[in-house]
């Protein structure tokens, strides 16, 4: 067993985001999966930013001080994850390819900003920009 903490940085806001979040499962000899909402820490989100990542536009996992982002960082849960449960088999099944991956992402990416639009949700970088706007 390990101590070794695996960040994953994600939109809490966003129904489908969260939903991912709080059901995908690692190994537990891989490590601890903590959930971070990047509206809520604004050093890791500035972490993020300064990497040149922008969180609206993808989930950022952070394991070993690498920064893995959009379909890297969902290619890397899956082949983390246990294959316990229906929902961990099928990211398994989708996501362990890299390639599937990359062509999957964007359009789950897209899906997440509509929802985000159908609901009035600001994006985590215009909320930054506002801030910066009042000053």
């Amino acid at each position: 067993m390990t101590n070794k903490q695996i960040l994953l940085i994600y939109d809490k806001e966003c129904p489908a985001c969260h939903f991912y979040c709080q059901i995908v499962r690692i190994r537990q000899s891989v490590g601890e999966l903590v959930l971070i909402d990047a509206r809520e820490h604004p050093e890791v989100l500035q972490e993020i930013t300064a990497e040149g990542l922008d969180i609206d536009q993808g989930m950022v996992l952070k394991m070993d001080g690498q920064l893995y982002y959009g379909a890297d960082a969902i290619h890397l849960l899956a082949l983390l994850s246990g294959r316990s449960g229906v929902f961990n088999r099928l990211n398994y099944w989708l996501f362990s390819s890299k390639k599937v991956a990359g062509i999957l992402y964007p359009i789950l990416r897209s899906c997440r900003n509509l929802l985000l639009k159908i609901l009035g949700k600001t994006k985590i970088n215009n909320l930054k920009q506002e801030d910066n706007d009042r000053f």
